[in-house]
């Protein structure tokens, strides 16, 4: 197989004309910083979460099959330019542009942190190093999707979230945002990607409290580490500086627990041991 490019998580290989290969690795990054340590299992966990999401959602998809315990088949595709973000919780990056007024919510929003949304809301952004929040006008203007792609996308995307969420809840999970990424296969509109905790916050139902930084079993944990530790503003700073941002080491206790709850996670939601 020829190997055609890395990316965050995963290594692509080309296998014939129509499919390719996604190998996952340990690999982490947080707020576009790459991380030199692995968080062991975390490709196992990813690459079987994938698995498992395509074979339960009914949307049309490009999984083929898995070929190991960190590798899949998948057809090719060409992917869309934007990446379909679900919030179902006032949480993350929603929060700070609420409060500088970039994003609109409706009137009976309940505007503590880590509320649960009326209805859940579509809020894409663009397909980039460093992620563009944007709405259906902008998503138009910049000709990343016509205006049927996007209500397709907004509706199926919402759906997904839905169901999603109920099967987290079933087993005592709350499914606070997920992102997704379609693409055209036979001018059809096609899940793609990969759906795992890089994709999604997932909080455990037993610890969750409205108002509170809530626990969490995917790779928020890190994020919310490097924010205590004043990283986050300081890789701002750095960019801002033109400067690439240089990641630090990551304590073992952080690694340890990130590993335990990535296979948690999985155990729980899929009914399946690892």
């Amino acid at each position: 197989m020829k190997f055609l490019t890395s990316g965050k998580v995963k290594d692509l290989y080309d296998v014939d004309e129509s499919s390719i290969l996604f190998k996952f690795s340990d690999r982490v990054s947080a707020y576009d910083v790459k991380f030199k340590q692995d968080i062991p299992r975390k490709g196992e966990v990813l690459c079987k979460f994938a698995e498992f999401w395509f074979k339960e959602l009914s949307v049309p998809n490009h999984f083929i099959s898995r070929k190991s315990d960190t590798e899949i088949i998948v057809k090719k595709m060409n992917m869309l330019p934007i990446e379909c973000v679900v919030r179902g919780y006032f949480y993350g990056s929603l929060v700070s542009r609420w409060k500088k007024g970039e994003i609109k919510l409706s009137d009976d929003t309940d505007t503590t942190l880590a509320a649960k949304l009326p209805e859940p809301i579509f809020d894409p952004t663009t397909k980039s190093e460093h992620d563009i929040p944007i709405n259906k006008v902008k998503a138009i203007e910049m000709k990343l999707v016509t205006e049927d792609q996007y209500n397709w996308l907004e509706k199926t995307s919402i759906e997904i979230y839905n169901k999603m969420a109920k099967i987290a809840d079933n087993v005592g999970f709350i499914l606070a945002d997920l992102k997704l990424e379609f693409g055209l296969l036979d001018g059809k509109i096609t899940l793609g990607d990969s759906i795992g905790p890089d994709e999604y916050r997932l909080w455990p139902k037993e610890s969750f409290e409205v108002g509170k930084i809530q626990e969490a079993y995917d790779k928020q944990l890190l994020r919310d580490w490097l924010t205590a530790n004043g990283y986050q503003k300081q890789f701002e700073d750095e960019r801002n500086a033109g400067r690439e941002p240089v990641a630090p080491e990551i304590p073992g206790d952080i690694i340890s627990k990130m590993s335990q709850r990535y296979v948690t996670a999985y155990e729980k939601l899929t009914g399946n041991a690892l």
